[in-house]
């Protein structure tokens, strides 16, 4: 089965006329959406809207793919919903009607608007009542690949999303012959918020592999009594994963055989789009090397590799040039290797690849749960890490670094000749923290909520259940299970920004946010606060300021933190080709860093776009004042 692309360039006003004359004509039934009603089967795929007017209709219906079908929220009729497609400096109108009996929304992700016309619900406007209609004037002020979804509740989750390309006005930097867009996302049966139910009274109810004393996991008697005393899972990755979710792409599942044309010599634009509310999906084609053009829809330099790890809410484009005849699979792994979403790049119809079976989950490691500055890798104990907080700062009252020449660090108490140093692999990667030879049982003693590392801003209480005793940068790192595969992964430090910028100025202050929670009783916030508890004090920021954010993730899971209606520069290295993201992934018990220009006045939503994080607490309010001219 091909993709279906068409290539509708005209209004919803005239296609309904146009529906409207060819069922007079033909007899052919219009298109439910088309006459106001929803509820009937949604189709599976998505079409395409451009002009200067471009309707959406958002109404709900029953969703199938495979053998897993239910109720969803379908836009103008299909899961995904139409990928609309706009021109760099044209004037759009976003027409978005609520057809559904409760209020909805739409949030074009990534995109520079005025701050009304944002789509959140509570912050930037006040949402859409059943039955209204919601349109948001704007002229298009970038180009690149974006996606729009829900925010309301989570709709999000029941298929209220769908892609949105931005085509730049003159010449693309990216040359190529044909394009296809990859819009991954998960499909579940179960309605959401059950799913939300079961997350809050039970802790890793959908996980199906945890570790366990019959388990198959490379892990030694004093490792597992570690995480035991630590009270963690290793193996816990992802909150739902492949026995509730069916992966998929544009709305197809690996039943359905998603079939993407090519002709031997092409040069194929790939816009990836991670559009799931919870997965993080590993990308690869075998045999097939990509070449990463776009991050979060900015241009950056071309660099080549065999794999890359998709968070939630970002955006990448690769080329991909297939030289003969045949066929390649796309698989999207799921971060935790229970699943994967499918689609076949094929020269000939009908011919399917052969997809790679899932590799062994991963296990998280003393890195994640915030360890990560202590490099004790080959019994060395370089403590890499350690540069990247005061050393004052830092926990080490059980620990004996006496005898590591630690200089002016107080590690009396840390005692490694306890250690087994031979126990732990080493990690060679950028970010990893190798903790081989330790013996890891010693280590479970160390505290896990040490709160007084924690600054005043952070609440501490029940909402915070670990604190990074050393959370190093790990922009460096692929991804969970990828500093190990025998081939190139990208990571952020990669990545520079196609043009350079001599105008970056100093930051004129740095601000710290720690992203928190309690994973037994499912309770995730910045510092230590529910959105429910800060709506009113929202983050403030003076207009044109530059603002240097670090983030400190106090969890074991990554986050992949969004920041509404403006772009920020990963600091990654890459000085003055830092590049522009929209979404940037903390990972598990680390921090990353991001430089921003506060120049888009008015309210903004900030924060972490796994869905049910977000759901529960972990977002916040930006609010950034007005030039005094305005």
């Amino acid at each position: 089965m091909y993709m279906i692309k068409s290539n509708l360039a005209i209004s919803r006003r005239n296609m309904i006329g146009s529906l409207a004359a060819l069922a007079g004509t033909t007899a052919l039934p219009m298109p439910a959406w088309a006459m106001g009603k929803m509820g009937g089967r949604v189709r599976n795929g998505m079409d395409q809207l451009s002009g200067p007017d471009v309707d959406l209709h958002v109404g709900s219906g029953l969703f199938r793919t495979g053998s897993r079908s239910g109720h969803a929220i379908a836009v103008n009729g299909t899961v995904p919903g139409p990928l609309i497609r706009l021109r760099e400096g044209q004037d759009v109108r976003l027409n978005v009607h609520n057809m559904l009996d409760e209020d909805s929304s739409v949030h074009w992700h990534g995109l520079l608007l005025p701050f009304q016309f944002d789509g959140v619900p509570g912050i930037s406007f006040p949402g859409i009542k059943p039955g209204e209609r919601f349109t948001a004037p704007f002229k298009v002020r970038q180009h690149g690949t974006y996606w729009w979804h829900s925010h309301s509740g989570l709709q999000e989750q029941m298929g209220h999303y769908g892609p949105l390309i931005i085509d730049p006005a003159g010449p693309d930097p990216v040359q190529y012959d044909r394009e296809h867009v990859i819009l991954l996302s998960e499909f579940a049966a179960m309605h959401p918020h059950e799913i939300m139910k079961k997350l809050k009274v039970s802790e890793g109810y959908f996980s199906r592999q945890k570790a366990s004393a019959t388990d198959d996991y490379d892990f030694s008697g004093a490792e597992r009594r570690m995480w035991g005393r630590m009270r963690m899972m290793p193996t816990d990755i992802a909150d739902v994963s492949a026995p509730t979710y069916t992966y998929m792409i544009n709305g197809h599942g690996p039943d359905d055989g998603l079939e993407l044309p090519f002709s031997p010599g092409e040069r194929v634009r790939l816009r990836i789009i991670n559009g799931s509310a919870m997965t993080f999906f590993n990308i690869r084609l075998p045999g097939l090397p990509m070449t990463v053009v776009q991050a979060d829809g900015q241009d950056v330099q071309p660099v080549e590799v065999d794999e890359l790890q998709i968070g939630v809410a970002e955006t990448y484009d690769v080329i991909v040039q297939p030289t003969k005849e045949g066929a390649f699979a796309l698989a999207a792994e799921s971060m935790d290797r229970s699943g994967m979403a499918q689609a076949t790049l094929t020269s000939q119809p009908g011919r399917q690849a052969e997809f790679p079976a899932l590799r062994d989950p991963p296990l998280l490691s003393m890195t994640d749960m915030g360890h990560g500055g202590m490099d004790h890798g080959n019994g060395a104990h370089g403590h890499e890490g350690h540069g990247a907080k005061p050393a004052a700062a830092m926990d080490h009252s059980q620990m004996d670094h006496g005898k590591m020449g630690h200089g002016k660090m107080d590690h009396s108490q840390m005692d490694h000749s306890k250690m087994s140093h031979g126990a732990m692999k080493p990690d060679t990667n950028l970010g990893a923290a190798p903790m081989d030879n330790h013996d890891m049982a010693n280590m479970g003693g160390m505290k896990m909520r040490d709160t007084s590392l924690l600054p005043d801003s952070v609440k501490v209480g029940p909402g915070i259940d670990m604190v990074a005793m050393n959370p190093m940068d790990r922009t460096g790192f692929p991804g969970l299970g990828l500093d190990n595969v025998p081939h190139r992964v990208l990571n952020y430090r990669m990545l520079k920004s196609l043009k350079m910028d001599h105008h970056k100025r100093s930051p004129d202050r740095e601000m710290q946010l720690h992203l928190t929670g309690n994973m037994e009783r499912y309770m995730w916030s910045f510092d230590g606060k529910k959105m429910s508890a800060v709506g009113d004090d929202p983050i403030r920021f003076r207009y044109d300021e530059r603002v240097r954010v670090k983030l400190v993730n106090d969890t074991m899971m990554a986050h992949p933190i969004h920041l509404h209606g403006m772009f920020f520069e990963v600091v990654n290295g890459q000085g003055h080709h830092q590049p522009k993201k929209h979404t940037v992934i903390v990972q598990p018990g680390s921090s990353a860093t991001f430089d921003v220009t506060t120049d888009e006045p008015g309210d903004w939503a900030f924060h972490c776009h796994l869905l049910y994080h977000m759901h529960a607490g972990m977002m916040q309010a930006v609010s950034i004042e007005f030039p005094k001219d305005a």
